[in-house]
């Protein structure tokens, strides 16, 4: 079979499989079609379906077929974060940036920090480290990972309960793009090195220029014109973010927040995100649980899951009781 009839197989897969459950199975008060496609894709994928069958994996998820995926899956998830980005209200997070920098700032260092308390004790035991880490890219990493927000898991649940454009949601949204924010900090932290350091300011500062003239140009165009340059500074942030190694959602969010939302009819807006959830978002979270790595093997992986996701959600958890206590 050609490539072509290959990559069509594995999107009937991604398409029916997840729906079929979801639907006759009744899963939505308890796990939403996003979550029912991200488990299918752990089981489709290699540690679970493709141990058992790695012929079947080998034939349906060849290396062209997850490349082409993986195309789908970045400009998916890129647009979704765009709009988000879109619909956050700068002006709000301006005038009340002393409560969402506090509040931003717990929910983001308490989860950071008990994450990190988890990794601590997983330096202790081997197998963990990659040869070229260091313990603290380790242990700074492993508490990034508890800190970070699914920003578009937040999104599609804030829509399903109808709050996404109310005064909370919009709230939620400014706290968990400020974390967003903050944590591709951490990540280049991690990452750092002098001629990264120097290809990130040079992105940030062409970011400034060149966006202060963009939204001159999205004012002075019409409505049916911003689209398509929407999209164009859409990708020109997203190739700029990924060159200077601040990841291409990085800069994704950045285009957005740089466009004001009443640039945009709002209805169209909502089709737009629906259209993207319901075409090509499939394939991106679907292809997250098909790149689930399951080389270290045995029970301390479930071990370390168990430990991490308790790390993560009390942090959560307790980052957002002390602000509201207060």
């Amino acid at each position: 079979m050609s490539t072509t009839e290959i990559f069509l197989i594995a999107m009937l897969i991604i398409f029916t499989v997840p729906y079929l459950i979801w639907r006759l199975g009744r899963t939505e008060y308890f796990a939403p079609l996003v979550v029912v496609q991200i488990i299918c894709g752990i089981l489709l994928g290699p540690g679970v379906l493709g141990a058992a069958f790695p012929e079947y994996y080998k034939f349906v998820f060849s290396a062209p077929v997850i490349q082409s995926l993986n195309g789908i899956a970045w400009w998916a998830v890129m647009v979704f974060v765009w709009i988000a980005g879109v619909e956050l209200d700068l002006h709000q997070a301006w005038e009340h940036r002393v409560e969402s920098g506090v509040t931003a700032g717990l929910a983001l260092g308490v989860p950071l920090a008990f994450g990190s308390v988890a990794a601590l004790g997983m330096l202790m035991f081997p197998g963990w480290v990659g040869v070229k880490a260091q313990s603290w890219q380790f242990v700074l990493g492993i508490g990034m990972a508890c800190a970070v927000t699914a920003l578009p898991i937040l999104i599609l649940l804030m829509e399903k309960l109808e709050i996404l454009r109310q005064p909370v949601g919009q709230r939620i949204l400014r706290y968990a793009s400020v974390d967003d924010i903050a944590i591709w900090g951490v990540l280049a932290l991690i990452l750092m090195d002098w001629e990264r350091v120097g290809k990130q300011g040079g992105f940030l500062l062409a970011f400034i220029v060149v966006g202060y003239g963009f939204r001159k140009l999205m004012v002075a165009i019409p409505e049916r014109d911003r689209w398509y340059a929407g999209l164009i500074w859409l990708a020109a942030c997203g190739l700029g973010a990924d060159w200077s190694g601040l990841h291409y959602m990085a800069g994704a969010f950045l285009a957005g927040a740089s466009m004001d939302s009443h640039w945009f009819d709002q209805k169209q807006m909502d089709a737009l995100r629906g259209h993207v959830l319901l075409i090509v978002m499939p394939v991106f979270f679907l292809s997250t649980g098909l790149r689930t790595n399951w080389q270290v093997g045995g029970a301390a992986v479930f071990i370390a899951a168990a430990v991490l996701l308790v790390a993560s959600v009390s942090g959560k958890l307790s980052a957002r009781t002390w602000p509201a206590r207060s």
